[in-house]
């Protein structure tokens, strides 16, 4: 356990290393940022072992004294922190990995490698830690980290504009998040998690004091996770490499607000009413997400609204009550979700940078590697047995039925699956299957450095259902990871499991068969649909309504109060006193003359008006 804060130190001293020798380093710093967080895997491995054999705790130094109050400075090894370490670290190795032929010739390769490191280094330290202050630092290391990333071709105007839609639309949650973190903390005079834990079932802080902090700091999580109102930034950012789009969808940065709320559930249980408004946006963003995800066209853009789609279903899994369930999926999906963003790197690395997936088809005969693993990715996030993520969605779907809110969740959930088994259809026939066009007819596979990552995790994606079920004294992954004190394995509901598979089965049938017989049945779809099909296309307008505002609302308000600004605080407050004491000096200079006959004509006018004044008394 005291080892703990290694895992994210060694990245985190990689990334100073190659920001300050990385041109002298091996591959300007890349094999030292592989070798390092190859170093956080081994740690999970020795903080797995101690977890399960002696119950993992926390380990913590005095970091200052502020006051009366001391502020620490620690490591929590719990289920849940170990989890994520375990998925961080694997995720990250394998894309960095994929990285040395994917970013090779890139002249600035070795701030990327630093950059990543920085990233997985900043993760993990979120997840590990034992209290709030350092875990809101951590936070904020996560968003510089995607900042730079996600702009890393700043020179590219997309990229640059990308990278600020995402700083400052995650930083309008993280706002939130500091306020509440500042109100339990105001409450209770510590920041360590555990003892707000004890404070919050003690009674010890008001209820209406811990409904807002508990809703301001789920507004930073829906910020990072891309909830609804928040989730315009994660399209956007495929800007970046496509590596890094792997590494932020699937292990990172929209990992962050869905742990952020497991680990934070024992205070979420006392606040009933902001669970039901996580299920409520999380069911708005699944069902939203996967809508918009079935007309888009490029390939990755598609794969960016699945995963707001996805993380819409951890949420409505955690407002439903269930941490396990949700930590279950978002594994299953940081699996899938790397290899698809990687085989979309692979397909563009193939096809000369081509992502529009109306210009591809047939790669399956030349990219036989890159389809198998993008398929079976692309089928377990759809739901489809016995891979991973059908058990994961499965359950979630279980957990809507027989938990906290309304069975009419359960109607949308099922819906949403429909969309997702929709355009996962789409993507795979369309890039892989569909007659090959001019372009993917000079396609080639990718070399072993990238395929080979994208084999392994397709191979733990496939059976991480595996880890939900009980074998031995291991009570399954669901109940462990939530920290029950009567662990379990999966649970099954019959119905509702052949329905939700026969549901996604049967609509990716459905689309094969349309797009197999032509595309007259598609173009009159989309005829009859066009008002849909244009508000889906536009995705539901958010981005024009943020523009609308900000053009006519903040610039008009910050127009005023520049115009205030300048008019009645600079010109009339700050010049206004000065110059009145000019314009005074310049008047009064007339009463000190050294001139005779101007005191004389002083004292004359005065007399003068002294006597008028006595004539009319």
């Amino acid at each position: 356990m005291e080892l703990a804060f290694l895992a994210p130190a060694i990245p985190a001293i990689a990334f100073i290393a190659i920001l300050l020798f990385g041109r002298w380093l091996p591959g300007k710093g890349s094999y030292l940022s592989i070798g390092a967080i190859t170093a956080s895997v081994v740690i999970f491995f020795i903080l797995l072992i101690d977890l399960v054999e002696n119950g993992g705790g926390v380990s913590s130094i005095d970091w200052f004294d502020a006051g009366s109050t001391q502020f620490t400075l620690g490591t929590s090894v719990s289920p849940i922190s170990v989890a994520m370490i375990g998925i961080v670290s694997f995720v990250a190795l394998m894309i960095q990995v994929y990285s040395l032929k994917y970013m090779e010739g890139d002249p600035r390769i070795g701030w990327y490698y630093a950059v990543h490191s920085l990233f997985a280094a900043a993760m993990m330290a979120l997840v590990l830690a034992d209290n709030l202050l350092f875990l809101y630092i951590a936070w904020e290391g996560v968003g510089l980290g995607s900042y730079l990333l996600i702009g890393f071709w700043w020179e590219r105007r997309s990229a640059s504009e990308a990278a600020k839609k995402a700083f400052i639309t995650t930083r309008i949650g993280d706002v939130g998040l500091l306020i509440g973190i500042i109100l339990l903390f105001r409450e209770t005079g510590t920041f360590e998690i555990a003892a707000i834990f004890e404070a919050a079932q003690a009674g010890e802080i008001g209820q209406n004091i811990l409904n807002w902090s508990m809703f301001l700091i789920f507004l930073g999580a829906a910020g990072k996770s891309a909830q609804v109102p928040f989730h315009v930034w994660l399209p956007d950012a495929m800007e970046g490499p496509t590596p890094v789009s792997a590494l932020i969808h699937a292990a990172t940065m929209v990992a962050a607000g869905v742990f952020l709320v497991a680990v934070l559930f024992p205070l979420y249980e006392l606040t009933p009413f902001v669970l039901d408004l996580i299920a409520a946006i999380g069911i708005t963003t699944a069902l939203g997400a996967a809508m918009i995800a079935v007309v888009m066209t490029d390939m990755k853009r598609i794969l960016a609204y699945s995963t707001v789609s996805h993380l819409g279903f951890m949420m409505l899994a955690l407002g439903a009550g269930e941490v396990g369930i949700a930590m279950f999926h978002l594994i299953a999906h940081a699996f899938a979700k790397a290899v698809l963003f990687l085989g979309a790197g692979s397909v563009s690395h193939g096809t000369g940078g081509q992502t529009d997936i109306r210009k591809m088809g047939g790669l399956w005969r030349k990219m036989p590697i890159t389809t198998a693993t993008f398929t079976i990715s692309a089928l377990s996030l759809a739901g489809l047995p016995p891979l991973g993520g059908f058990f994961s969605k499965d359950e979630i779907l279980r957990a809507v039925w027989d938990g906290r809110i309304s069975g009419a969740y359960l109607i949308v959930a099922l819906i949403a699956v429909v969309f997702s088994a929709i355009y996962t259809a789409r993507i795979i026939y369309r890039v892989f299957f569909a007659p090959a066009s001019d372009e993917s007819a000079r396609a080639h596979e990718s070399p072993i450095a990238m395929i080979g990552p994208m084999v392994l995790l397709t191979a733990f994606g496939a059976v991480v259902g595996a880890i939900a079920f009980e074998w031995g004294n291991f009570g399954g992954f669901i109940g462990w990871v939530a920290n029950e004190a009567m662990p379990h394995g999966i649970e099954f509901t019959v119905w509702l499991t052949v329905l939700s598979a026969a549901l996604a089965i049967g609509s990716m049938a459905f689309v094969f068969r349309m797009f197999h017989t032509g595309g007259g049945a598609v173009d009159s779809i989309r005829e009859r649909l066009s008002p849909a099909q244009r508000l889906l296309e536009n995705r539901f307008y958010f981005d024009e309504l943020y523009q609308w505002f900000v053009d006519r609302v903040v610039m008009t308000t910050s127009g005023v109060i520049g115009w205030f600004d300048r008019r009645a605080i600079n010109d009339e407050g700050v010049d206004g006193l000065p110059n009145a004491t000019g314009w005074w000096a310049r008047e009064l200079r007339y009463l000190q003359t050294g001139k005779v006959y101007n005191y004389a004509a002083g004292m004359a006018a005065g007399a003068a008006i002294g006597a008028i004044i006595w004539w009319v008394q």
